[in-house]
C-alpha cells in the first residue's frame, strides 16, 4: 500500500456492486448466492460471481460450500468484512443529507 489508505480501500470495493453486496451480506448473518442474487436487481448471475470472488480474495467475505443434495453454498462476512458496517452507515447519512440539499435547491 504505497497510496493512501483510500485509494486502497476504494480499490477493494470497487466497481457498481460490491458495496451492495457487503451492505446485503451486513443484512443476514449468511445468505445463500441466489437470495442474494434476488436482492440485487439486475445483476446477473455471472457479475455476482466474479464480484463474490473479488471479495474473497481480498478476505472480505467467506464462502461456505455444504456437500448435500443439492449443494449449498452460503455467503458471510469475515470480521473484516464486518469492520467496514460503520463506514456504510456514515457513507448513507450523508447521502441522505446531499439527497436533502440537491432537494432543497431544486426550482420550484
Amino acid at each position: 500500500m504505497n497510496d493512501c489508505p483510500v485509494k486502497y480501500a476504494l480499490n477493494i470495493l470497487n466497481g457498481k456492486w460490491k458495496l451492495q453486496i457487503v451492505w446485503e451480506l451486513n443484512q443476514q448473518e449468511k445468505i445463500r448466492f441466489n437470495e442474494l442474487q434476488r436482492r440485487l436487481k439486475g445483476i446477473s448471475s455471472f457479475m455476482l460471481s466474479k464480484n463474490l470472488d473479488e471479495l474473497e480474495q481480498y478476505r472480505i467475505i467467506v464462502r461456505k460450500q455444504y456437500n448435500e443434495v443439492p449443494p449449498r453454498v452460503e455467503y458471510s462476512l469475515t470480521e473484516l468484512g464486518k469492520a467496514i458496517h460503520p463506514s456504510l452507515e456514515m457513507l448513507g447519512a450523508w447521502g441522505i443529507r446531499a439527497f436533502n440539499e440537491m432537494q432543497n435547491q431544486r426550482p420550484s
